[in-house]
């Protein structure tokens, strides 16, 4: 990913540069914080068609753009921006959809304030980056309800079959990719709904999963076949498919979804659940609008997220809209540390989350019926530094306390779930259980690519499809070449 892309385009003229430079970045309107933390309606609202184009007015155009270098598939922004400047939407589409097939979704959860907006020149002169991410967005939720639509294009056919397992962000992108470039491709999904973590793991308030259907509906309009309750390694297995279903190449895209707890006194007791479970229950199964849908989720009154990530931001601004009178946040670091966008903890405080920063639970207590119903914790000071680069937390002894709950949502992270690689011999895994790739998205097995948090661990939507460009890129050479390295390192 060196080919660093140099824009060649116009240039903004001295009054351009100094408005550019002058203006501030444009809000995003946004649902009542008091109003929202009762529905699970979106919260953020969109541009306007001429807020968008004064926002975009901002990029300076940069003859070697940072913005370009910190997205992970590489969208050619200062080209979709100046597309939006000159009023063409749909080519401002059509450009990121050439690196990106799913705009809708990352321009709502990508973590652009790390990426593409934290590499913007405006950043280094410390002023506020050009909304990359809201103008990403706007584009394709502009062509959503347009009668205009942006045309489906694939090549010839190439006789070439390709099998991807895992319809989640990863797998979606390889997907695109080799569709695009004529080869037929199936999608094998666990689940029964396509969009793997976009589904099951980010609420309707951050993601509307209509707009995931639709961008499934573009690479089922490119010709990808999508097979759904299909559950790899047992209906049949990726040497199967190799052998004897005719696929050239598998993409193993399955994510890591095995939840982890943390293995404290009283974790068995009702009433405390892994965020998957929760968000699972919530999101993919409709809980939210029981008795609509049949889906029980336990609604408490005092909810307490153990965690600091994203996940954890989902779990504790849905019990929030569960009706929960208090919402606890849980994390035993401080909130510099905390790995979550900037902006779901700033939505998380508005909509009266509470915060209990450099806290950590060390057991929990319950009643005579063997629900939880309280919480002891302990209060942490940050020490030296630990692997992640954060400094590590360490208790303060006789700082315990206790706080009554009657809900614990753990969200301490997830693990690669064994059940695909253990039935595929062949597959070398790292001590995580992850499975090992190349630079190319190769595995150990000839034929298997692999990318997206099977590979990184629990990481974000946008380095799960890049991964997927990378891989589809790979299995375009190996179907092309045959090659296949006798070690992958």
């Amino acid at each position: 990913m060196e080919d660093i892309y140099k824009y060649a385009g116009k240039r903004l003229t001295p009054d351009e540069m100094k408005a550019a430079i002058a203006s501030s970045r444009h809000a995003m309107t946004e649902q009542d914080a008091i109003v929202r933390s009762r529905n699970f309606e979106e919260v953020n609202l969109g541009y306007s068609i001429e807020t968008a184009q004064e926002e975009a007015k901002r990029c300076l155009l940069c003859p070697v753009p940072g913005c370009v270098q910190g997205c992970p598939v590489r969208i050619k922004i200062p080209e979709f921006l100046s597309a939006i400047v000159e009023g063409d939407f749909l080519e401002a589409l059509r450009i990121v959809k050439e690196d990106n097939a799913l705009p809708a979704v990352t321009g709502r959860v990508c973590p652009q304030e790390i990426q593409c907006e934290g590499k913007c020149t405006h950043v280094k002169a410390k002023r506020e980056s050009v909304g990359i991410g809201h103008l990403e967005r706007f584009v394709a939720d502009l062509e959503r309800y347009s009668s205009e639509k942006l045309p489906v294009e694939t090549a010839e056919p190439t006789g070439r079959k390709v099998a991807i397992v895992g319809a989640g962000p990863s797998g979606l992108t390889v997907a695109a990719d080799l569709a695009r470039s004529g080869h037929e491709v199936h999608v094998y999904e666990a689940l029964q709904k396509p969009g793997g973590v976009l589904i099951y793991g980010i609420p309707e308030f951050r993601l509307p999963k209509e707009l995931v259907f639709y961008e499934v509906d573009n690479l089922k309009q490119m010709g990808v076949q999508f097979h759904y309750n299909h559950v790899i390694g047992r209906i049949f297995t990726v040497d199967e498919m190799l052998d004897e279903r005719g696929f050239d190449a598998v993409y193993l895209g399955v994510g890591a979804g095995l939840p982890r707890f943390m293995n404290i006194e009283g974790e068995s007791l009702n009433g405390i659940f892994s965020a998957n479970e929760y968000l699972t229950r919530n999101n993919l199964m409709k809980g939210y609008e029981f008795p609509t849908y049949d889906t029980p989720i336990y609604r408490g009154r005092n909810v307490a997220v153990i965690g600091g990530g994203n996940v954890a931001m989902d779990s504790v601004r849905t019990a929030k809209r569960l009706g929960a009178e208090n919402a606890y946040l849980v994390y035993r670091r401080s909130r510099v540390e905390m790995p979550a966008r900037d902006e779901e903890i700033h939505h998380a405080e508005e909509e009266g989350v509470e915060f209990h920063n450099l806290t950590n639970p060390i057991r929990y207590l319950g009643d005579e019926n063997g629900w939880v119903r309280a919480m002891e914790c302990i209060q942490m000071e940050l020490g030296e530094p630990d692997d992640s680069g954060r400094r590590r937390p360490v208790p303060i002894e006789g700082s315990e306390f206790t706080l009554d709950v009657d809900a614990v949502v753990v969200s301490v992270g997830t693990s690669a779930n064994p059940l695909l690689t253990k039935s595929t011999p062949g597959l070398e895994l790292n001590r995580w259980n992850n499975i090992i790739v190349d630079d190319k998205g190769r595995t150990s097995k000839k034929g298997v690519f692999s990318g997206g948090d099977i590979v990184r661990g629990a990481a974000t939507v946008i380095l799960a499809m890049g991964d997927g460009r990378v891989a589809a890129a790979g299995i375009e050479e190996y179907l092309e070449t045959g090659e296949w390295p006798d070690k992958v390192e």
